[in-house]
């Protein structure tokens, strides 16, 4: 499954919206995420499933690329 991340470049950093970015990473559940990018010491914002329609319209874009991290 295909999760899209959002979130601040640190985790010291206060969220703010036009400072957010996002990230896509294959795993099988939302904790699996948050542990593959736990080193990154990002302020995650929030964490969603890609899938059906959604990720057929997210696949369109042009920065869409899936991390496949171990």
């Amino acid at each position: 499954m295909i999760f899209k991340v959002y979130f601040q470049e640190s985790n010291k950093q206060v969220p703010v919206r036009e400072k957010t970015h996002t990230i896509y990473v294959k795993a099988d559940s939302e904790r699996e995420v948050r542990t593959k990018i736990a080193d990154r010491q990002y302020n995650i914002e929030y964490i969603e499933a890609v899938e059906g329609n959604y990720f057929e319209y997210e696949k369109q874009k042009e920065d869409f690329e899936v991390l496949e991290i171990e």
